[in-house]
């Protein structure tokens, strides 16, 4: 294997934007951008030999960077998810963070780590190739405390395993809550919603708040709720039901709790019976939120003409649980100085038994 470049666009400073393709043994397709530290494209063969891209994305790098809050693919950091109330302590010292959803701040936003242009490097390895991306985020950027050197590392390799590796240290103690926000379609990046995908996700509890908290620190069974996917059931069985769990929500955007003590684990495994293409996710991370992507925005070009639309795409983002820095008996997003932090989620692609 190896990693070919070709230009992607330019920013709107005029930087040029990079595109990285990797192909494996298998005839299967990693494309991944360094604006963004953006996961493009991922082609794979279905059950009859054609290759389907099932990532949806944007049509050029500088989409990415002008794009709405939608995080196609996007590295999110340095704390993914939702803060309540905008705002944290650490070290006896509050934190004021940016009101960008709601009265919570979302992604960290609104200056994300998706809409900036990363430093790059390609490398071989016995697991295969790899492209990492590397960002220096200075001490109160996006109001959080210590200069935090960061990498993510995209690798494909002859299993059909993209592994994104998360690595970094900072000067002080601040959040380390890193995630990717691929959204993924096993039809098709461009076949519709994800309704009659098979989803399962191995976990008995959830996050979940009201009144305006993001969460009241708590953990709830999934069983006899639409968020029981502890057996695999069709995405839209239970969708639209009138449960308010997933009608405030407008679909799935929940915290599913893995509680795993850091050890990687089989997340989730998602079926397409149309393709026959199979995912697993594994993570190290203690949650995962399950993104149907309800509020897709249809404005976005994306790529080979596709115009997106809610529920298009899932996402699957490991991660803490959200507002977990606000909440001690949950596990802690904080990272303290000098104390090099490393964390690993694996897509594994195949076909269905």
């Amino acid at each position: 294997m190896a990693v070919t470049t070709e230009p992607f666009g330019l920013t709107q400073a005029g930087e040029e934007i990079k595109l990285f393709t990797i192909t494996n043994s298998k005839g299967s397709i990693l494309r991944v951008t360094n604006m963004g530290a953006v996961w493009v494209g991922m082609l794979v063969k279905d059950k009859d030999g054609n290759m389907k891209d099932v990532v949806l994305g944007l049509k050029s790098g500088d989409r990415y960077e002008t794009a709405s809050y939608d995080a196609f693919g996007g590295t999110v950091g340095r704390s993914a998810n939702r803060i309540s109330h905008c705002k944290f302590t650490l070290n006896g010292k509050e934190y004021v963070l940016a009101n960008n959803d709601n009265g919570c701040n979302l992604h960290s936003g609104p200056d994300m780590y998706y809409f900036r242009l990363w430093d790059y490097e390609t490398s071989e390895g016995e697991l295969g190739s790899s492209v990492t991306f590397s960002l220096v985020s200075p001490d109160k950027d996006q109001g959080m405390p210590g200069t935090l050197n960061v990498s993510v590392t995209y690798t494909l390799t002859d299993n059909n395993d993209v592994i994104i590796r998360y690595n970094g240290v900072s000067d002080a103690d601040t959040i380390e809550n890193l995630t990717n926000h691929v959204y993924i379609n096993l039809g098709g990046h461009n076949s519709g919603t994800v309704h009659d995908e098979i989803m399962q996700i191995n976990a008995e509890y959830y996050t979940f708040g009201g009144d305006g908290e993001i969460s009241d620190g708590k953990l709830y069974p999934v069983e006899g709720t639409p968020l029981d996917f502890r057996k695999p059931k069709r995405v839209g069985d239970e969708i639209d039901t009138d449960n308010e769990l997933v009608k405030s929500k407008g679909g799935y955007d929940h915290n599913f709790c893995l509680c795993n003590d850091g050890e990687m684990v089989l997340a989730a495994t998602v079926v397409n019976n149309t393709t026959g293409i199979r995912m697993d996710v594994y993570t190290d991370r203690p949650g995962i939120q399950i993104y149907t992507g309800n509020y897709i925005s249809e404005k976005n070009e994306g790529k080979e003409g596709a115009t997106y639309h809610p529920r298009w795409g899932t996402a699957y983002e490991t991660q803490f649980y959200p507002d977990a820095v606000n909440h001690d008996n949950f596990p802690s997003p904080v990272i303290r100085a000098g104390e090099e932090f490393e964390s690993q989620t694996v897509y594994h692609f195949g076909l269905a038994d």
